[in-house]
């Protein structure tokens, strides 16, 4: 069973945790935002980053765990530019490999939409990779396809990738529950 849950702050394991399923992902071709090799330290450091800017509310960070730790998250960019309170940007949908095909991405989407709504967030804004199983998730989820940057990103182990970009108005959703 995976509970999910909003941390105030991060501890240090949790931010082993993170880093740990930061580098699987990683590992297995997800692009988002590092190359391989990947080491724990650097994924530790990350982690530490976001944590500071979960603790002073610039982000909301939500947790997916099962009784042998954390096995997925994702997080909101709450802090907008002063003529975009109302947007948030949702970054880092992150899933173990050990706990994909369970339900923990889209569960872990449910509750960030929920979460942005109660921030008073009405626009979600995301990219992810171009064909990937994301994209088909956010699709399903009724994320609207925005467009398409050819070569947008590096691919953790070299070589550009299309990246597709997509929007939630949170406004619409009449059930944000699976």
């Amino acid at each position: 069973m995976v509970r999910i849950r909003r941390p105030a702050h991060l501890s240090d394991p949790e931010i082993e945790g993170l880093a740990r399923v930061l580098v699987d992902c990683v590992e297995d071709g997800a692009s988002v935002g590092f190359m391989l090799p990947l080491s724990l330290e650097r994924a530790a450091a990350f982690w530490q980053r976001i944590g500071a800017a979960v603790a002073r509310g610039e982000r909301a960070l939500l947790l997916a765990e099962d009784d042998a730790g954390i096995v997925g998250t994702v997080h909101l960019v709450l802090d907008q530019p002063e003529n975009q309170p109302h947007r948030a940007d949702l970054s880092k949908l992150l899933v173990h490999r050990r706990a994909r095909r369970q339900g923990v991405a889209a569960a872990l989407m449910h509750a960030a939409q929920a979460l942005a709504r109660d921030s008073g967030k009405t626009l979600l804004v995301l990219d992810t990779i171009t064909g990937s199983a994301a994209e088909r998730l956010y699709t399903r989820l009724g994320w609207q396809r925005c467009g398409v940057i050819p070569g947008y990103a590096l691919l953790p182990q070299g070589g550009p990738a299309p990246t597709t970009y997509f929007y939630l108005d949170v406004t619409a959703l009449t059930a944000l529950a699976p």
